[in-house]
């Protein structure tokens, strides 16, 4: 990813509802907020509710440039559900965007709580960069919980469904 192309993503976030675009591509990852943040006077990094504890010693030298490897990646999401959460397996959003929970304004929800869905079906839409990407289910059971609403902002990796 080049220069020009970082400034292009920039302007798309910009000019869109976004208020926050996480990009991982290669060996680079692009961040970016609309949101203002509280500062710590130590350090030049916005306080979020993602930030949990100190990075290890090698992904903040990786931090610094903007480029990790993929084992510094895997080191920073969570393979498993944490602790506490319930059982069923839990469906993610594998990027940020707009979460639609139905094909269009005006017609049901994919799925809702209580419903059955086998392996392939659809369980909702996340918008990224005007392009609708359909979440798959990778799973068959029943939907459990629902995690999000209708045109809720979702970050990557964050629980969209459980199902059991």
């Amino acid at each position: 990813m080049d220069f020009a192309q970082i400034k292009e993503l920039l302007a798309l976030v910009d000019q869109s509802t976004l208020r926050e675009f996480h990009l991982q591509m290669d060996h680079v990852v692009v961040q970016m907020s609309k949101n203002s943040h509280e500062m710590r006077k130590d350090e030049a990094e916005p306080l979020t509710a993602e930030r949990k504890a100190p990075l290890p010693e090698s992904t903040q030298s990786a931090k610094a440039s903007n480029t990790f490897s993929n084992e510094e990646i895997k080191g920073l999401v969570p393979t498993s559900n944490p602790e506490g959460e319930a059982e069923g397996e839990y469906v993610r959003s594998p990027i940020v965007g707009v979460a639609y929970l139905s094909p269009s304004p005006d017609e049901p929800a994919f799925k809702k709580v209580g419903d059955q869905v086998a392996v392939g079906e659809t369980l909702c839409i996340i918008e990224a960069m005007k392009v609708m990407n359909e979440i798959k289910s990778e799973v068959s059971g029943t939907i459990t919980e629902v995690f999000v609403t209708d045109e809720q902002v979702v970050e990557y990796h964050q629980p969209l469904f459980r199902i059991s």
